[in-house]
């Protein structure tokens, strides 16, 4: 198993001052970031994985979008196993992509995953059976965020899946209270200050912005989904499963 670079971005008071940015410096510690702070990712990348497995067609192809260091290619690389398929990782951050296209992982898998440096709202994408997008969507601007569905939408082939992981936010203020607490307890228990999670909070201000479950079912129906169902949940973060319907 190879060992992470720990997350020591938050430590200072100066790094809340500056919005979160997918950069050089969180790109060196991303794995151990993301590890800390969202519950449940881990069993969410082995749910990509089956996902991937039931999915994904001999000769087909799979978008991860907002790929970041490529977790959940990698997911959908053992999911597949030998069977001949694209998996293509798309990201705006070139530190990110850089990092993907050095790992020996990947390297080991060139035939089969690909990786671009693109905006995922203006890419050209190909007729696909599976869609990824992981804690991506909460960064777009709201008003993208429909539009990148429904192109989704029509590119994925009949009986197509698109899963949509994100941090989740609720109307009920006792329930959003207790919830926040939850997870700064997770945090805690992975051992982030107080200082650091405050920071953190600051610095994605205006950054990741979150919906309901409510409002991404809904967004997701409107795109022209079907069987749209949550199919992990760990505290305020979650994911979606949606299917396009049959020919």
């Amino acid at each position: 198993m190879r060992r992470m670079s720990k997350d020591t971005i938050f430590q200072s008071e100066g790094a809340a001052r500056v919005s979160f940015r997918f950069d050089d410096a969180v790109a060196r510690v991303f794995p151990d970031m993301i590890n800390r702070s969202v519950p449940g990712y881990a069993a969410s990348l082995d749910g990509i994985a089956l996902i991937a497995h039931q999915s994904i067609r001999p000769e087909g192809r799979a978008y991860d979008l907002g790929c970041t260091l490529g977790a959940a290619t990698l997911s959908m690389a053992q999911g597949i196993g030998q069977r001949p398929a694209q998996l293509v990782g798309i990201d705006l951050s070139e530190p990110m992509i850089a990092r993907c296209q050095a790992d020996q992982r990947f390297q080991e898998l060139a035939q089969q995953v690909h990786f671009h440096t693109a905006d995922i709202t203006e890419f050209d994408y190909e007729s696909a059976d599976l869609v990824v997008l992981n804690y991506t969507l909460q960064f777009l601007a709201p008003e993208q965020r429909a539009p990148l569905l429904e192109k989704l939408y029509q590119c994925l082939n009949p009986g197509g899946v698109l899963v949509l992981a994100e941090k989740f936010h609720f109307e009920e203020q006792g329930v959003a209270d207790r919830l926040t607490r939850l997870h700064f307890d997770f945090k805690r228990a992975h051992h982030y200050s107080d200082l650091e999670i405050a920071g953190k909070r600051s610095a994605l201000e205006n950054v990741l912005i979150t919906d309901t479950r409510e409002t991404h079912a809904q967004r997701l129906e409107s795109a022209g989904f079907e069987d749209v169902v949550l199919w992990h949940s760990a505290i305020n973060f979650g994911a979606f499963l949606a299917c396009k319907p049959d020919a």
